[in-house]
């Protein structure tokens, strides 16, 4: 069965860190970027980061340049996204998406991806 199980999220009090895991079964993450997607409340589901076949990242939201950080283990087949010095605004349901095999390079737009993850939800509170 082909799907992506993501693991993490939870509460954090502003400034924490936390970090997200997207393990997949039925297929392998190694010949394909992974993205993470996020979606706020009231808001349209925005990416966040991404990671190329070979490892390089892309930010898609400049909030988050600097402080979250995205890497691969590809004997694990699992993607995980690194949250430090978390603020409120980053409190949204985050998604792990994965695109066709083949499609080695990152986009920040939803509709290049197929498979998703469950979500999970981040919440940023004091």
């Amino acid at each position: 069965q082909v799907q992506l199980v993501q693991s993490g999220g939870g509460l954090v009090q502003p400034g924490g860190s936390m970090r997200l895991s997207c393990a997949a079964s039925g297929f392998t993450l190694d010949d394909r970027a992974v993205g993470w997607f996020r979606q706020a409340p009231g808001k349209e589901r925005e990416g966040v980061l991404c990671i190329s076949s070979k490892g390089e990242s892309t930010y898609y939201t400049d909030s988050v340049a600097g402080r979250f950080t995205i890497s691969r283990d590809n004997a694990k087949n699992t993607v995980y996204l690194q949250m430090n010095s978390l603020k409120l605004e980053d409190t949204a349901i985050y998604y792990c998406a994965v695109p066709h095999r083949g499609y080695y390079y990152c986009s920040g737009y939803g509709h290049h991806y197929h498979w998703w993850g469950e979500g999970t939800q981040v919440t940023v509170d004091a």
